[in-house]
């Protein structure tokens, strides 16, 4: 059977389509970002009208999904575990309306942090919801789940996760394919009060929601991808899921001389558990992320034996696992390499030589000096590498949209001027309802969104704010006298200075847009221009 090189990101993209998607919906975020990608740049997807364009952010993303679900089609959403908090919302009562035509949700989680703000583990937000999570240990499995997760959300009526982390989106394997399935007609849902969340309908669904669980428990109990593996030597029982179960066998090439119960499809297989628990003297956890399954092994079961893993100590509590790692939680020697002389000095990110961003931050922080510092509250995009030096020029970054709203509260408890900067994609994605906030009291901040038409941190896809960003604050009721555009050059170096002592004098909102293309994406555009008129 032919097999294809796929990232876990593209298996997941293809087993999609495979399996009968109509809309892929989704907001950029690493490492998550591929899915999406290798859907818009896929022929058969333009062949068969998938819907593929980018949400503004990733509640819009969950609530259209569900609307193509409500509307009987198979639809998929996709972002990164922090996306997931900005989806929460519909998400979790998704699982309270339920579904008409399959809906997935994939999150990727980040384990060490290598492009997110936190670790935090999108299984315990399925399991708060109480719907079906698959974890896939490889791409073959990664497209498999892909798949099948459809078939599984309408057979139970709700959504299914796939979680996974960065490893797995971002390393590459042989796939082979599937028989491609149909999308599913146009049907609306068969209780037209369904998705009508009214006390009384949510009391009734929540009901149903909760007689489905032993289903769920008896279907991973069943599933092809959980499975126990005997093994003569019972001093040891592992549980490994995920990405973990692959660091396992990288180990023992392969076949381990313990039991071990691979769990990669939840609610967690209870009768399993207990099987191999009974069968063992004690237990190791191998798991990414949080110790979901081993805090939850201890509820489970009256426990005589140990149960190793994250949260005594035998695993570290933070970071990925590896395989050398595993091998220290199992007991087995290994290799240290040699430690990194102290003259390789560490390498920490920067804005890119010409980069815009640049322009702005120079001209803000001469511009704010006469005030004093700690004024300047940032936000997600390649500009918040304008807390590292030379700048230091930032002093918050938490969430998605936080700058405006974290400024205004600083305004509020007397610390004027205070500066919010923030790019233009975040802004459209969560920016404009802060902004609003500050509108509404007319609270003295400065807003400065940093426009370089993209969203340049995961790679340049489109954004959504482009040629709006005037008519949006327009709209919002910023003064129009105090929406002020300019062009972050240092030829233009005086005329920002004055522009932005002005805003930062003015005792109300405004907002300053500099306006400048991403060096990379305009590389790009001209590179593909010149490629266009050669082709002619």
């Amino acid at each position: 059977m032919e097999r294809k090189l796929f990232l876990g990101d593209e298996a997941i993209a293809q087993g999609a389509i495979d399996g009968g998607l109509s809309g892929l919906y989704a907001y950029p975020g690493t490492p998550s970002t591929e899915i999406m990608e290798y859907v818009q740049s896929s022929k058969e997807a333009r062949e068969k009208g998938i819907h593929n364009v980018w949400s503004t952010n990733e509640k819009t993303a969950m609530e259209a999904a569900l609307g193509m679900s409500y509307a009987g089609k198979r639809a998929m959403v996709c972002f990164k575990h922090v996306g997931l908090n900005v989806a929460a919302d519909c998400f979790m009562n998704a699982s309270i309306t339920g579904v008409n035509g399959g809906l997935v949700v994939v999150s990727a989680d980040d384990p060490s942090m290598h492009s997110s703000q936190n670790e935090q583990d999108s299984r315990f937000y399925a399991k708060f919801a109480m719907i079906p999570i698959f974890e896939p240990s490889n791409q073959q499995e990664a497209y498999d789940m892909a798949y099948a997760a459809f078939g599984l959300s309408e057979r139970f009526k709700v959504p299914v996760m796939i979680r996974i982390t960065t490893r797995m989106a971002h390393s590459r394997a042989g796939v082979a394919q599937k028989p491609k399935l149909p999308q599913n007609e146009l049907q609306l849902p068969a209780d037209p009060r369904q998705f009508v969340l009214l006390p009384a309908i949510a009391r009734k669904n929540y009901k149903t929601l909760l007689s489905s669980q032993e289903s769920m428990i008896l279907d991973s109990e069943k599933s092809e991808f959980n499975q126990l593996i005997d093994s003569p030597n019972k001093k040891l029982g592992i549980i490994a899921s995920g990405i973990a179960y692959n660091y396992l066998i990288e180990n023992f090439d392969g076949a381990t001389p313990y039991p071990v119960l691979k769990v990669c499809q939840y609610p967690l297989p209870t009768k399993l558990i207990e099987t191999l628990y009974n069968q063992c003297d004690e237990l190791l956890i191998l798991e990414e992320g949080y110790p979901l399954i081993e805090e939850s092994i201890k509820g489970l079961l009256a426990l005589g034996k140990p149960v190793h893993g994250r949260l005594d100590g035998t695993l570290p509590r933070d970071g990925e696992l590896n395989p050398t790692i595993v091998a220290k939680g199992l007991g087995l020697p290994v290799e240290e390499g040699a430690s990194v002389p102290n003259i390789v000095m560490p390498r920490p990110p920067a804005l890119c030589n010409g980069c815009g961003h640049r322009d702005v931050y120079a001209d803000l922080l001469e511009a704010i000096m006469e005030y004093g510092e700690g004024r300047v509250f940032a936000d997600i995009g390649c500009y918040t590498l304008g807390a590292l030096p030379p700048f230091n020029a930032i002093n918050t970054c938490v969430d998605m949209g936080a700058s405006i709203t974290m400024a205004k509260g600083a305004a509020d408890a007397g610390l004027v001027p205070a500066v919010a900067v923030i790019g233009d994609s975040t802004f459209t994605h969560s920016g404009m309802t802060g902004l609003l906030d500050a509108v509404i009291e007319n609270t003295p901040i400065t807003v400065v969104i940093s426009d370089n038409s993209t969203t340049g941190m995961t790679g340049g896809q489109a954004s959504a704010a482009n040629g709006r960003l005037v008519d949006i604050c327009k709209g919002l009721g910023v003064d129009p006298n105090h929406i002020r555009v300019m062009v972050p050059l240092k030829k233009n170096h005086e005329e920002n200075l004055r522009i932005i002592k002005e805003e930062l004098a003015y005792n109300g909102v405004s907002v300053i847009i500099p306006q400048r293309e991403c060096i990379q994406t305009a590389a790009r555009r001209k590179k593909a221009e010149v490629h266009a008129k050669a082709k002619e």
